[in-house]
């Protein structure tokens, strides 16, 4: 792929065969046996790992989900050589301000489903109109359809780049931009790389990484200090998905 200026409008529709594929592999799993009463002290029990393929088995209507989806104005662009899938909707009130919003990891557009409504039409919900936003929500590159990636290298700030264009090119001038997870990390990139029509960032996590400076740690408190230990030892303690990724 190369870039291209062009803005084409997208619709889900998920190959039946896919669905019904993913529901064959479901029926033929092959379940381990586990040990005798142990709770959680050998990993998910196995009765609740059942009872979630089960429930995407049969359970679980994807075409509902995919019809929700395809009523929001949904598009690709290419930028950088990457596909990027992304929501676009803009609000009935004059003078809204254009806001991208960034989905965090293993997420997708649909952490912003709720928000939408609210965001770009806030005088249907009983808000106030003049808190109006044009709402630009994209897919990760390499997440939902923005994916596959076709080379390495798409770390945050690259990520941050391709935003950037992508607002560009929408024609928004001046804009905003609120992430979690994942899309803080490419929110705080994007507050780095400062581009030209930014005026704001806004963080569900603030990743703040030490700079190297030994004189950081000394002006730390003891608040900061045992506040800082406890927050780390609580990330170590339910960070086995990062542990396993990294080998």
């Amino acid at each position: 792929m190369t870039t291209s200026q062009s803005i084409e409008p997208f619709r889900i529709a998920i190959p039946r065969r896919d669905l019904d594929d993913l529901s064959a592999r479901l029926a033929a799993t092959r379940w381990p046996g586990e040990v005798a009463k142990a709770g959680t002290a050998y990993g998910m029990p196995l009765e609740v790992v059942q009872r979630l393929a089960q429930r995407w088995q049969d359970g679980y209507d994807w075409r509902a989900q995919e019809a929700r989806l395809n009523e929001i104005p949904q598009f690709t662009t290419v930028i950088d050589g990457q596909r990027i899938h992304f929501l676009h909707v803009k609000s009935p009130e004059p003078g809204a301000r254009p806001l991208l919003l960034l989905h965090g990891w293993p997420g997708s557009v649909v952490e912003f489903l709720v928000l939408i409504g609210p965001l770009t039409d806030p005088r249907a919900h009983g808000l106030d109109p003049s808190v109006a936003f044009d709402v630009v929500v994209p897919s990760l590159p390499g997440y939902g359809f923005s994916g596959p990636t076709t080379e390495p290298g798409w770390d945050s700030a690259r990520m941050a780049r391709a935003f950037a264009t992508l607002m560009s090119r929408l024609g928004y001038e001046r804009w905003g931009v609120a992430g979690g997870d994942a899309g803080a990390l490419v929110g705080r990139e994007l507050g780095i790389l400062a581009p030209v029509g930014l005026i704001g960032v806004h963080l569900l996590q603030i990743f703040a990484f030490p700079s190297g400076d030994p004189d950081e740690a000394a002006r730390m408190t003891d608040k900061d200090r045992e506040s800082l230990s406890g927050t780390t030892a609580d990330f170590q303690d339910k960070a086995g998905y990062q542990k396993i990724q990294q080998t």
